[in-house]
């Protein structure tokens, strides 16, 4: 039943999206796709080795994993829309386009996030051979804990609730993108833990995964929240227009890029020879087809357009589904080794000193970041040059190194040989979390963006520029930067990762291998970013209290080396024995120089940001010394003669 009207500004009704009518087209779809599989693959859970579970489980995996997806999808893609495309009024409140996309993004998140948790329980029946009740019924917990994907759905269906109600409450748009981040990583968690997350190449084919599900919710949620605001007839329709079709121009070509390396990776070049792989290849000739007519239709007919774009993506979407719940023909041909198992590839030979420079293996995710992040900032360089306004080479050299350190780092041999050597995986670790940010932080990113974009002007709705502005001034940020807060995560980091359980998990899963390498380049960055960036920062230091927190951080760097040299427990012992390297020597060895390379490489840019620090102090109390002099100059040492009239008043008044 459709919900009665609404009033979201003054004179301006709206009625809200009929959810329900939603959810029965989506099932209804899912009914067909669920049917094909039937027919197409007759034998996929025998090639499983379990057995057949009913028609009517078969049936609610398929929908409520596609209701889950697609109304994730236009859950995170309406936020992001409340948030980056439909401009919000001045005092920062949403706007009614803003207002209709939180409210529409905040209820296909609730549903969502129903059909995913009770997705958990119905998946564990049909990967166990069980029935949904009968899981519920049983040791149900300890079930769970031994499959990865219903977990993972259940933490997705909580992440989307909370999302969902923020986005039916929240009423000023500083909420919405972080509520649309939150929906967008919800629908990450069960994605990389399935059929991605095994046999050989896993480790791109994550990666891609990651991309798709960010591609296609950005571009399904968006696309569908730009229909509803043109046929409303929103306001702002140029500038919508505009921002939309940014996003689209991304999320079309990372959709299509991802989704075409997942193919290469299942079926090999023959993607013909099984039906699967015709699936794939109509699903990859679908998008890209709607890409390319929709983006060049846009600005002349950017009604069609946006139709022609949305069917792409919803087909690539259903056609995923389909896909998920059908096993490629590479997992019932191909015998994986152990290496190719827990990393993705095998490593017969030693790593030497050759091999680690030349023996590449791109990382998509962090090799893909540091080449675009090396392009836009060139492009924001070029931007002001353009204009005429200068920009210090040096800090353009800073941050070139910094993406090319992450890049090498990620992607050469070193990040090859990462996952498998532990005294390798600290070399890694200590580019990433101390190399890589102090050169980002010296680039200065945000003054380069804020002086290369153009103010939005007054009256008119906030741009990138503003968003940039607010995000530095946030509260958020100026908790997280608080010395104190920042120093207890960069320190703290190395001991909870390393001394507990999570160091297991993060060599196990790809995942999280990259997870800790995303939390450790943030964590530097924000730990440098006050000290020695370019860039203004909410919490400002002085010079000595910037040199205290670093003389503070060394000696937890320096026990950590220490206590990692000392211990005779092998760190992540039952993965690297489990690897079976035979070319790597004693592993307590390995792991006693990986605490030397901790110590040693931890303390080097310590002591570089030092003398980075001191220099610019000496730097700033001569800028201060030139500025009294020319005040003095000016005023003919007024205030040297003040200073001497007091003492000699003061001085008077003692004798008499």
């Amino acid at each position: 039943m459709e919900s009665p009207p609404v009033t979201t500004g003054p004179g301006v009704p709206a009625r809200r999206v009929p959810v329900g009518l939603v959810v029965v087209a989506v099932a209804m779809v899912c009914v067909a796709a669920a049917s094909l599989l039937s027919l197409l693959d007759p034998g996929y859970y025998g090639r499983l080795g379990l057995p057949e579970p009913g028609a009517l489980d078969r049936l609610l995996v398929t929908a409520l994993r596609a209701t889950a997806e697609l109304g994730g999808g236009l859950a995170a893609g309406s936020l992001l829309f409340a948030a980056f495309v439909a401009p919000p009024q001045l005092g920062g409140v949403l706007d009614v386009d803003g207002y209709l996309a939180a409210r529409r993004g905040g209820r296909s998140a609730v549903v969502a996030g129903l059909a995913a948790l009770l997705l958990g329980p119905v998946l564990a029946g049909d990967l166990s051979g069980t029935s949904g009740p009968t899981v519920l019924g049983g040791d149900w917990w300890a079930l769970f804990a031994t499959l990865q994907e219903p977990m993972a759905w259940l933490l997705c269906g909580v992440v989307l609730i909370v999302a969902g109600v923020g986005g039916l409450v929240a009423l000023r748009w500083r909420t919405m993108p972080l509520l649309g981040a939150l929906a967008t990583a919800s629908l990450i968690a069960p994605a990389v833990v399935g059929q991605a997350a095994n046999g050989a190449g896993h480790d791109w084919a994550t990666d891609a995964v990651i991309l798709q599900q960010v591609a296609t919710a950005v571009g399904l949620g968006v696309l569908v929240a730009l229909l509803a605001h043109l046929h409303r007839g929103g306001p702002h329709r140029d500038l919508v227009l505009r921002r939309a079709g940014r996003l689209a121009a991304v999320a079309a070509p990372v959709l299509l890029g991802s989704g075409l390396v997942l193919t290469v990776l299942w079926i090999g070049f023959a993607p013909f020879g099984t039906a699967w792989g015709v699936v794939a290849i109509v699903r990859l000739a679908v998008l890209a087809v709607a890409a390319v007519l929709g983006l060049l239709l846009w600005r002349s007919r950017p009604g069609p357009a946006v139709v022609v774009l949305l069917a792409g993506f919803a087909v690539a979407a259903v056609l995923a589904v389909v896909l998920e719940r059908w096993l490629p023909p590479r997992f019932a041909e191909v015998v994986d080794t152990p290496a190719e198992s827990l990393i993705g590839y095998d490593l017969p030979e030693p790593a030497t000193a050759l091999r680690l420079l030349l023996d590449w293996r791109f990382n998509i995710l962090f090799g893909g970041a540091a080449i675009a992040l090396a392009l836009i900032y060139l492009v924001g360089v070029r931007r002001l040059g353009r204009r005429g306004d200068g920009w210090a080479r040096g800090r353009t050299a800073a941050w070139l190194c910094g993406c090319a350190a992450l890049l090498v780092v990620t992607s050469s041999g070193v990040g090859r040989y990462s996952p498998g050597v532990f005294s390798l995986h600290m070399i890694s670790h200590m580019v990433v979390n101390m190399l890589v940010p102090v050169l980002l932080a010296m680039g200065g990113p945000m003054t380069l963006a804020l002086r290369a974009l153009t103010p939005a002007g007054r009256g008119n709705p906030p741009g990138p520029r503003e968003w940039i502005a607010v995000g530095i001034g946030s509260r958020f940020l100026r908790v997280v930067l608080h010395p104190l807060v920042v120093l207890a995560l960069f320190v703290g980091s190395f001991y909870a990762l390393y001394l507990t359980g999570l160091f297991d998990i993060a060599l196990r899963y790809h995942w999280a291998h990259q997870l800790m390498n995303l939390h450790f380049l943030v964590i530097g960055y924000l730990f440098f970013w006050p000290l020695i960036g370019v860039d203004a920062s909410p919490t400002r230091l002085p010079h000595i209290g910037r040199l205290a927190v670093l003389l503070a951080a060394m000696p937890f760097h320096a026990f950590f080396g220490v206590a990692v040299m000392s211990t005779s427990t092998v760190l992540g012992g039952e993965f690297y024995r489990l690897l079976a390297l035979p070319w790597v020597g004693n592993l307590l060895d390995d792991q006693h120089t990986g605490g030397g390379i901790a110590w040693a490489a931890g303390e080097a840019p310590m002591l570089l940001v030092i003398l980075v620090l001191l220099q610019r102090w000496s730097r700033d109390d001569a800028r201060e010394a030139a500025r009294h002099d020319r005040r003095a100059d000016a005023d003919g040492e007024a205030d040297l003669e003040a200073y001497n009239a007091m003492l000699a008043r003061m001085s008077g008044s003692e004798r008499s």
